[in-house]
């Protein structure tokens, strides 16, 4: 994968599986690209972490990704980029493409002026997630909504069982009450939920994620740095885990809507120093 810089992979990562809902639209924008997606499934849910547990995690999946050659890097987590990607780009030369809610385009779509954002506790408590609500916020109401309990919901498979739902009717329902009249959708694990939050908050309501967003991110900052691959045969995708590979294979084939190799990843514990080492 070290042959030239255009046959080298992308890197994506994710603290799990909710990265895939980023993935399919980088494939989308970029189908000639070869990746490399990191399910750190074994450390999830992020958003239940201390950040220095998060920026270890980071950086150790970081340097994995570099180790298989990846030219530039997207972290597919709203609250991984929230807590690490200041020092990740500080400590590292590959471009990086981040993650943060949609609060901007969602303000500015609005028709009631209040916005309800779900995310994970971690990434609404980010000083992130503060500046944009102080930047675009003016003459809006933007309502944080934390949703403890969804990640492992999805990492679980679970995407239309009551246990889900319930939560999905606890977390949107104050909102639309509230007047929210669009939600975004601050983890990259919610958008496999769309169909329920949309059967939930009712066809008036907008439901925005930046997936898209991202993904033209990438593509403009590749073709800046004459780094886009050629186009031709569709690129390809290896997938690593931190979790038990079977059962995240399992999830990850049901919501690729395909059969994948999910490979063991090699750096899978909490116990990396690699935060510190970075200080």
């Amino acid at each position: 994968m070290t042959a030239t810089t255009s046959q080298a992979p992308i890197g994506i990562f994710d603290s799990g599986v909710g990265g895939l809902s980023v993935l399919a639209a980088l494939r989308e924008a970029m189908p000639a690209e070869d990746f490399v997606y990191v399910a750190d499934s074994g450390n999830a849910p992020y958003g239940d972490q201390e950040p220095e547990f998060i920026e270890a995690r980071a950086f150790a999946v970081f340097e994995f990704l570099l180790k298989m050659g990846a030219r530039a890097v997207v972290i597919a987590c709203n609250t991984a980029t929230a807590v690490a990607v200041h020092r990740l780009r500080a400590a590292f030369a590959v471009p990086i493409v981040a993650m943060e809610p949609a609060i901007k385009p969602a303000v500015a779509m609005s028709r009631s002026r209040v916005v309800g954002v779900l995310a994970t506790s971690r990434t609404l408590e980010s000083p992130a997630v503060a500046q944009l609500c102080r930047v675009y916020g003016a003459g809006a109401r933007i309502l944080l909504q934390p949703c403890p309990g969804l990640v492992e919901r999805i990492e679980a498979g679970d995407l239309e069982g009551e246990s889900t739902r319930s939560l999905l009717r606890r977390y949107i329902t104050p909102l639309l009450a509230e007047g929210a009249d669009t939600l975004v959708l601050g983890c990259t694990h919610y958008p496999f939920l769309t169909p329920q939050i949309r059967a939930i908050a009712g066809p008036e309501v907008q439901v925005i994620e930046p997936s898209a967003a991202v993904a033209r991110q990438l593509k403009r900052l590749m073709a800046e740095n004459s780094d886009a691959a050629e186009s031709g045969a569709r690129g390809r995708v290896q997938f690593f885990t931190s979790g038990r590979t079977d059962a995240v294979q399992a999830v990850i084939t049901a919501l690729w809507r395909q059969p994948v190799d999910v490979q063991r990843l090699p750096c899978s514990g909490g116990e990396s120093g690699a935060a510190e080492s970075k200080a």
